[in-house]
């Protein structure tokens, strides 16, 4: 026999004592490495090094040619821009991924802030888990996580899973010396931070807290779950191996024209450069990704020695008179021939993917907590998305969840001392009395009975204080009934039982003279008004009577006492919200224990059943879904609706049958017997009152369970998609302009269109600020009106690859059209242009190199809004942006004007608002207006266009 207890629990002034003398209960992580380790570690992809040799040796060959050959000391300044360049655009990557990991931080403060219940001051209420201090009195009930480390004042058939300390997936625990186990590794009546309740309930004191735990000594940082392989990360993964590929093909073909056309075009000697070129990307693309890193490194040490040697002897074949100069030149022209292929691969070559990715999901994430998605593993946000089935619970997601006793039918007139005593008990459930307004601290159904005793005055602490427990069954869902032997304060031992009427009802000899017939009747009755049912029996015994064995009422004398119907009303936002998402073309299906009358009705307040056109197909029993083999559910599992009196497995085999039918499924849980669900969905959803075991096997916590948040999840993974491709759209179309420009450049002039430092600003646009500009743009509800996307199809989508090829090529063209001009006629201003002398090939000028620099980045600025704008069928002025879109429009445009005006003689270029001497140009300044008026047509057009289509 143990005696039922009234804790008090510390005082306020106990619990800062003890965090002041014991610590906090928050596991410090282990030391990260320093930021400047990480900072330099964006410097160690191969290309970056690459880039960085050639710019070391560019300055060696600027010191030459300064002096050595008298020539200005501005050689210095475009290797040296080179550096700036790179420095930039590895920074700015840095900063923005250490803002996106900082985002993902809350998912490692996720255990710390969820509640537990504990005494305090006399009274119980919920707490963080931070805020658990040494000495507190926690109440834990099954699937919950243990707090910290503590000794058990009482349990009652505890099982604990210690599996995340010992291996041990089930040990029992007991406050009886007498059945403690001498070999186990924890004391029977101890329990340990981390370990989980599988069965039972008991109460605990803290003994340790934070690292003081058996925890905190083995703790390793928890790290985000990104491991998972989603649709999206393969997509992404195969097209940035096809791209990089593709750009290796670009850079040889570049190195080989740029050479050739340099030695002449007429000269044999010049052609035998394509082997090694050819032979070094073939490996590159072949057999770099299966080599060792040692392997690779000779092998790209042994092209350069090769090539360079190649170079040196054609050049000295060709040009056997050749001056000190003239070998500079060459080896001047060599070493930029490379940086610009090496550049262009670092272009082209979307490194900003992950980046983006990376940025959407951190974005997603942190917006959804605001929605109350509180995303636990980070693939859910994308995933979400491509939801098609969603298979939701009643309780507290369809429905408020603030349970109250609707009605009472109470047969025999049974006395208010047997009554409440049996009531208050019989029970796990708390009442939180600390606010204005009690609240319910357990299951809601049995705190809205707890909440029935308070009006009538009954106090349910004094009650439990006053019975002495003998002896307790817990509630299963396969028992569908829970019992408790109390020494009462009668003086008589008396069993109480409550559970499902029907299953208390057939237990009882004693029915008060009510039938089966009138009982059943009752019931469908409150089931047909959603009602959640609880019957009621007791018995008084002698010292001969048997009460439990083997797990189960075996008492003979039970007497029925009666039935209350207990009303959870639906949410007032759950039937928009439903009618939403089946028009998003998401198909919902209800699992619920109640019964089909209960559970018809729900379906009919949210507008998910229709009485004239479901019929008996369209819903299942628990025990019917049973007996359908895999091929019947299979097949029938498309239509059904609902599924009532569901078994704890039930909803995982629905979860098999509907992803053997290739749909991808959202599933809703809140118990323990959830867990394996949510676990085998691809998206699992817990309730934010759920169990601790529900939510360790969700991907994301609905804060506020309702089903209003879950269609915001569909939303915001849709969005996320939608980002994702704006972004793959314009950072591409870049690509196939910015290569073909530059290859066809290098077959048609000495000097290539774009510098590297160029390009390396180019790539800052795209890459880095692209990422960040359409990878934070706010969810579109229009998303909702389309269907969901398949699984398997390819992100680049016709439409994309449409406007990638047509708008691409047209920017190429535009853009080698004015370069082919500047290399055949001297171009001092725009309006000169019209009416210009074309003449033989020569190099351009630094204020073409300019009007060309400044044509392709503000054309591909402007486009930057069209692809914000990609298949919403909106105006880009009727739609919402981020403030950090705006933010990455001021930092391109301002950017862009200090590179033409300030930092000019970095990158090659001349300003053009002003003079060398720093006097206001009004030609250049009229030529900057029309360039940014004229590119802004890309974005005319298309709203033209979109006006007329």
């Amino acid at each position: 026999m143990s005696q039922k207890q009234h804790y008090t629990g510390l005082t306020d002034a106990e619990v800062l004592e003890s965090r002041r003398k014991n610590g906090v209960n928050v596991l410090t992580p282990p030391e990260k490495d320093p930021w400047w380790k990480e900072f330099l570690d964006k410097f160690s992809d191969p290309l970056i090094i690459i880039l960085l040799v050639a710019g070391v040796l560019s300055i060696g060959i600027s010191f030459y040619e300064y002096f050595g050959l008298g020539q200005d000391w501005k050689v210095f300044f475009e290797p040296i821009g080179i550096f700036v360049a790179i420095g930039l655009a590895t920074t700015l990557a840095f900063i923005f991924e250490q803002r996106a990991n900082k985002a993902f931080q809350i998912l490692n403060q996720v255990n710390d802030d969820e509640l537990v219940e504990v005494m305090r001051n006399g009274t119980t209420t919920t707490i963080p888990r931070k805020d658990v201090v040494a000495g507190d009195i926690v109440i834990i009930n099954t699937g919950d996580e243990i707090p910290a480390d503590g000794e058990l004042l009482d349990a009652v058939t505890l099982s604990i899973d210690e599996s995340t300390l010992t291996g041990e997936p089930l040990c029992a625990k007991t406050t009886d010396p007498a059945h403690f186990d001498k070999d186990a590794t924890y004391p029977s009546n101890h329990v340990m931070r981390g370990t989980k309740v599988m069965e039972g309930h008991g109460v605990m004191r803290v003994l340790k807290v934070g690292d003081a735990t058996e925890m905190g000594k083995v703790f390793e940082e928890a790290q985000i779950d990104d491991s998972v392989k989603t649709p999206l990360n393969e997509q992404l993964d195969g097209l940035a191996d096809w791209i990089t590929n593709v750009s290796y093909g670009f850079a040889g073909l570049i190195i080989v024209g740029q050479l050739i056309h340099f030695l002449g075009w007429s000269n044999w000697q010049a052609y035998t450069l394509i082997v090694p070129v050819a032979l070094f990307f073939w490996l590159v693309i072949k057999k770099f990704e299966d080599w060792s890193k040692a392997k690779c490194i000779f092998t790209i040490v042994g092209f350069f020695i090769i090539f360079f040697g190649m170079v040196i002897g054609a050049f000295s074949m060709v040009t056997p008179e050749a001056t000190s100069a003239d070998w500079s030149l060459l080896l001047a022209h060599t070493l930029k021939t490379l940086m610009v292929a090496v550049t262009l691969i670092v272009v082209a070559v979307p490194e900003g993917l992950p980046m983006a990715v990376t940025l959407s999901l951190a974005y997603s994430m942190s917006r959804m907590l605001k929605t109350n998605n509180l995303v636990r593993k980070m693939h859910a946000c994308e995933t979400m998305g491509a939801t098609t089935v969603i298979c939701t619970d009643k309780t507290g997601t369809l429905t408020q969840n603030q349970m109250q006793v609707y009605k009472t039918n109470f047969f025999g007139e049974p006395s208010n001392e047997v009554l409440y005593e049996g009531i208050a008990v019989n029970s796990t459930a708390q009442l939180d009395l600390t606010g204005d307004k009690p609240t319910v601290l357990g299951n809601p159904t049995e705190g809205a009975l707890l909440l029935w005793l308070k009006e009538r005055g009954a106090d349910y602490q004094r009650l439990r204080t006053k019975a002495s427990r003998i002896e307790e069954l817990p509630f299963t869902t396969e028992r569908k009934y829970m019992a408790t032997v109390v020494k009462s304060a009668t003086g008589k031992n008396i069993l109480y039982v409550k559970g499902a009427p029907e299953i208390v009802f057939g237990m009882c000899k004693n029915t008060c003279g009510v039938t089966d017939r009138e009982v059943n009747a009752q019931l469908l009755e409150y089931q047909n008004q959603a009602m959640r049912t609880l019957g009621f029996a007791y018995q008084e015994l002698g010292d001969k009577d048997v009460t439990i064995e083997n797990g189960k009422v075996v008492a003979t004398s039970l007497t029925f006492l009666g039935i209350v119907a207990i009303s959870d009303p639906v949410r007032i936002d759950v039937p928009n919200a439903v009618n939403e998402v089946i028009d998003a073309g998401i198909k919902v299906k209800i699992v619920t224990g109640d019964t089909p009358g209960t559970a018809k009705e729900i379906g009919r307040q949210i507008g998910l059943w229709n009485d004239e056109t479901d019929t008996d197909r369209n819903i299942i029993t628990g025990v019917e879904f049973a007996e359908l083999t895999d091929s019947q559910l299979c097949e029938r599992v498309g239509d059904l609706k609902i599924i009532a009196r569901a078994r704890p497995m039930d909803k995982k085999r629905l979860v098999e049958a509907l992803q053997a039918n290739n749909e991808i499924v959202a599933v809703t849980g809140d118990g323990t017997n959830d867990a394996p669900a949510l676990k085998t969905a691809h998206v699992g959803l817990s309730m934010g009152d759920g169990t601790s075991v529900a939510k360790e096997a969700s991907d994301i916590t609905i804060i506020d369970n309702s089903f209003s948040s879950i269609g915001r999840a569909v939303m915001w993974g849709r969005s996320l998609y939608k980002n994702i491709q704006r972004f793959l759209l314009f950072q591409l179309t870049v690509n196939v302009a910015a290569c073909f420009l530059v290859l066809f450049g290098s077959f048609m002039g000495t000097e290539s269109p774009l510098t590297v430092t160029q390009m390396l600003w180019v790539n800052l646009i795209m890459d880095t600020f692209g990422a960040m500009a359409l990878a934070s743009l706010p969810p579109s509800e229009s998303v909702m009106n389309e269907k969901p996307r398949r699984r398997e199809a390819s992100i680049l989508s016709s439409s994309m690859l449409w406007e990638l090829c047509s708008v691409g090529f047209i920017f190429f063209a535009i853009t080698l059209g004015f370069y082919w001009l500047f290399n055949h006629a001297t171009i001092t201003s725009i309006p000169q242009m019209f009416h210009t002398v074309i003449g033989a090939a020569q190099e351009m000028t630094p204020y073409e190199a300019t009007l060309l620099f400044s044509i392709f980045v503000w054309t591909h600025f402007w486009y930057m809004f069209n692809a914000r704008s990609f298949e919403t069928g909106e105006s880009v002025f009727k739609l919402k942006m981020s403030s950090g879109f705006w933010t990455i429009v001021a930092i391109i445009v301002i950017g862009q004007l200090f590179i033409t005006e300030i930092a000019y003689e970095f990158f090659n270029v001349e300003p053009m608002l002003h003079t060398l001497d720093w006097s206001f140009n009004p030609s250049g300044a009229l030529d900057l207006l029309i360039i940014v008026g004229a590119s802004s047509l890309v974005l005319w057009i298309r709203e033209i266009y979109r006006l007329f289509k």
